[in-house]
């Protein structure tokens, strides 16, 4: 389709821009969690493929995310969800899959902590600080944990220039930067097909 991308950016513009009726009104059972109907139906279609017995995912804000992931584990009888943040949600949501780590999550006593938790296979969801020095160490952190033919999502690579000028180096530019240093992971853009996405290019595979 002719300009096929520039739709795609104007669309996801105007989805982020309008987040008070869009994703800041995202629910899972009813509780909020700030992301795309898009991206969290692939994360469903990753996980029942992969069927990962851990699903690392930093940054849990509100704890709706980790639920989603919850039930979907739930749902296929496969795995579990830890979550890290530097605070609990003020009423995080309880489920038998969920488990939820307090501190930093790039602290080496709490990548010590993963590390303790984690086996089989293993994917990872990174979405805390959004600075590109905390990504970074997140990546470098993270990436180890994540077995092949998995996955490594880093969610808001959208933010600086596609939705928020004001928003500076992000997520994208710390996928840049860290990609060329490595061989294990390349971008699987076959991830992005239902087009609105806060994570274009942040869908990393593992493929060795």
């Amino acid at each position: 389709m002719p300009n096929s991308g520039a739709i795609v950016r104007n669309f996801n513009k105007l989805w982020h821009e309008s987040g008070d009726g869009t994703w800041h009104r995202m629910r899972w059972l009813g509780v909020k969690a700030l992301k795309t109907p898009t991206d969290f139906w692939v994360y469903q279609e990753l996980i029942t493929a992969i069927k990962p017995d851990c699903i690392i995912e930093t940054g849990t804000c509100f704890g709706g995310s980790a639920l989603f992931l919850a039930t979907v584990c739930q749902a296929l009888k496969k795995g579990r969800v830890i979550t890290v943040d530097i605070r609990l949600p003020k009423d995080p949501p309880m489920h038998p899959k969920i488990e939820y780590i307090t501190g930093s999550s790039v602290d080496p006593h709490i990548i010590a902590k993963v590390r303790r938790r984690v086996y089989g296979k293993v994917l990872v969801i990174l979405d805390s600080d959004h600075s590109t020095g905390h990504v970074l160490k997140e990546l470098a952190a993270y990436s180890q944990f994540v077995t092949p033919g998995s996955y490594m999502i880093v969610e808001d690579t959208s933010l600086n220039g596609d939705v928020r000028k004001d928003h500076g180096p992000g997520p994208r530019e710390a996928v840049e930067a860290w990609l060329p240093t490595q061989n294990r992971f390349e971008v699987d853009r076959d991830c992005e097909r239902y087009h609105l996405t806060f994570n274009p290019g942040g869908y990393l595979k593992c493929v060795r």
